[in-house]
Parts: structure tokens; sequence; C-alpha cells
């Protein structure tokens, strides 16, 4: 049986066994008209008037949009929103790139991202959360930190913060406020948002709102500089706009974060041997560090003891920012990372991607497809594979004529689970 997995901008089609249990989200067709959706949606927000009604001609304009890792249509939204905002004059607009702690996009990457005219006609900054004179304290978190967030949003009369809600394999959705909480916070306030204690809460995870406290705490700082307008969609497998969702911050992201959960979440009777998955395509699929998420998605259904198969380009590599690599090889088996990060006195970011990796590695072996070097995968403490119908091969002599298989084509933007 053929599977086609969301692999870079081209997919990846492989031969899986007949009986593969194919774990899909609900198929959502795309807006008939994605542009007028959203200008329908800023005109008739939820929890707030019109978006025109709340900005004078003589504000400065903030719009926060998520970073080159995220599918976000922002080539869509971002017009849209200065279109909207036609009386406002365009030397009044800034746009902040929420890289957090990813690396700065360049000019080319801005208009891929956004399209020409807006790189050529509006001020486009990248978030430095280690350049302490871009970032002013707003606050002290409940959580044990002072909060830094970018300057040039705090200073602004209207904040705007775009993105599109998917689960999110810690936050419990992605969207709303994690636009700002990391997207543009000091690198201090995200070392504690990430800590050990914060990721390795059993509440952190895919789908969970409740009682989350990186969820709590996200919303719990922009509440001390809070967006004015939130501007977020829903996509498709085709990266296609299925819902938009746009007004006041909390409401609007709780109405968007209940239809993806109908979409997204699906219920699997049994957990398998072996779980293929894919890191949902390009861009996601840009580095490995993110490809985490795609394991983290196969983990909900895999056995303890069973094999995780991710298809994950990385066109970017590793990547080079940060220090998800040399964390990496500072320890010669998972559980000795968890040990280590574990420890109070371990701080380096980046730490928490390496956390949730091991965290999965000692549930379950993790082979990667990739553009890597082989090098590269095994100093990361993962298995290579170069062709997963050989290694679909391979594994059956390990777990016998019956092996189980469960495919997630879509990767992340499917939560499988499992109740036990």
């Amino acid at each position: 049986m053929e599977v086609n997995l969301l692999y870079g901008r081209d997919g990846l089609l492989i031969d899986v066994p007949e009986d593969t249990f194919i774990v899909e989200p609900k198929h959502v067709p795309k807006c008939d008209n994605e542009e007028e959706a959203v200008i329908e949606a800023l005109r008739n927000p939820i929890g707030s008037s019109p978006l025109k009604e709340r900005v004078k001609s003589t504000d400065k304009v903030a719009i926060v949009i998520s970073d080159i890792t995220r599918p976000t249509p922002n080539h869509i939204l971002v017009p849209l929103l200065i279109k909207e905002l036609d009386h406002v004059p365009l030397e009044n607009f800034v746009i902040i790139n929420g890289t957090g702690t990813h690396r700065d996009q360049t000019k080319e990457e801005f208009i891929q991202m956004l399209g020409e005219w807006v790189v050529e006609n509006v001020r486009i900054i990248n978030n430095q959360c280690h350049n302490n004179e871009a970032l002013v304290k707003v606050g002290e978190s409940r959580f044990g930190c002072d909060v830094y967030l970018n300057n040039e949003y705090v200073e602004a009369d209207f904040r705007i913060v775009t993105g599109f809600i998917e689960p999110h394999f810690f936050a419990g959705y992605s969207g709303g406020p994690k636009g700002i909480m990391p997207g543009i916070a000091g690198i201090e306030t995200v070392m504690t948002f990430h800590n050990a204690k914060m990721i390795g809460d059993p509440k952190a995870t895919w789908g969970n709102m409740q009682g989350n406290p990186v969820q709590d705490m996200t919303r719990e700082i922009n509440r001390m500089c809070k967006p004015d307008f939130m501007l977020n969609v829903t996509l498709n497998r085709e990266k296609e706009i299925t819902a938009v969702f746009a007004g006041e911050l909390y409401e609007a992201h709780d109405k968007g974060c209940a239809y993806v959960e109908e979409h997204a979440m699906v219920k699997c009777e049994q957990r398998f041997d072996v779980v293929i998955t894919s890191n949902s395509g390009y861009p996601l699929d840009q580095n490995l560090y993110q490809a985490v998420k795609g394991m983290s998605a196969a983990q909900k259904i895999v056995k303890k003891g069973g094999t995780i198969i991710i298809a994950s380009e990385c066109s970017d590599g590793i990547p080079d920012h940060g220090n998800f690599y040399k964390i990496l090889q500072l320890a010669k088996t998972p559980q000795e990372l968890l040990d280590m990060i574990n420890n109070p006195e371990f701080k380096m970011f980046d730490q928490w991607q390496v956390q949730k990796q091991a965290v999965i590695q000692t549930w379950a072996d993790v082979y990667v497809y990739s553009q890597l070097s082989e090098e590269q995968v095994t100093n990361s403490l993962l298995k290579p594979t170069d062709n997963i119908e050989k290694t679909i091969e391979e594994l059956r002599e390990q777990y016998g004529e019956n092996m189980s298989v469960a495919v997630l084509p879509l990767g992340p933007l499917t939560i499988p689970y499992v109740h036990e």
C-alpha cells in the first residue's frame, strides 16, 4: 500500500504493509475565498469591535508574525491587515518577526514569507532575544523570572498578534498568546518558560490547556502587555486556510483551539510496534530541532520498546543556531541526557527540545529519514535510514510477522491518542 507523507515541499511516497493503520485528521476544505474570510473576521471579530474602529490614524501599530519555521500564511494575513488599516500611514507600522530563540530571517526569506510589496514598504525587524537593548521589562512572572518583551512591541500604541493554531507538544495548542511568549520574549524569560520542570510536567502535552504550566505562563505574560487584537487561522494538509479566528486574544484563541480539537485529535484503540510519521512537510520540517514534534506525535501511540520512523527533510540542517546539537553530544544515551537536564544546576537554552527528544527515546527507538548525513543523525543519538521500506522489513525480524504498523502522513497536524 502506498502512502504519501508530507515531506519537504513535494512529499514522499512510501510502500507500507497492507494492514497498516492510517492516522489522519478529518479533512477540512479551504475557505471558499481565503481573503474574504480574513476580512470578514477583521470586521466581525470575536469579543471585540471591528479592527478598523479601534485603531487611530496616528497610532504606531506593531504586527507580530511567526517565523519561517511556521506555515502561517503571512503573505495573506499581513497585507490584509495593512489594507484594512489604510487610514494608518505605512511608516507607522512595524512588523516584528517572532523568532523566539530561532535564527533571524534574511530579506529574501521575508519576501518569501510576506511578499515583496510588504518588504519594500513596511519596516520589519527580527526579535533579538539576547539583545538587552531591544527588550524591556514588563513584570515578574509567578513562575520565577523577570519578564522581558520586545521594546517596539511594548511601546506601540496598538498591538496585533498573528499566527496559526495547531496542537502543540508541550503548550497544548500553538497560536494566540504563544506569538508573544516566547515569540518576542527575552532569553531569560524563555529559559524559565522552557525549564525542565515546566517541560517535564505531565500536563504540558498535546491538546491540553487545563493545568498546563506552559500555557498558563504564556497567558500570564500576555496579560502583562496584552495584544489589542489577535488574527489566527487554521490550516489543512495543503496549508490552506480552513477557518479564521480574530478578536480578543483569549476568547478568540479558545474558540480556535476547540475547532482544532474537533478535527485534529484522533482516537486509536491500541498502541503499535512501529509508527511512521512525517514532520508536516515544509516549513516545519526544515531542521532536526523541529522534527522532535513529529517524533512526539508518534510517541502517543507507539508501544513501549517500539520504533518510530520519522521522515523530515531537514533542508536547513540541525540547525546551526543555538545549543541543540551541542547538548545532544554532552551525553552518550538519552537517559544520561535526561539526568543531566533534570539537574537544577544545568541551564542551556535549547535544552527543552533535547529533553523532549530524550523522553521519546527512552520510550522507543527513533529512525530518521532526511537530508542529514549519517554522522549528524548518529551524533544526535538517533538512527539514520535511507530506505524506509527496508527498515520496516528489518523491524519485522525484531517484532515478528504480526508486527503492527501505523502511519501519520501529516505528522503533528494529527494528534493521535489511546485511552489506557
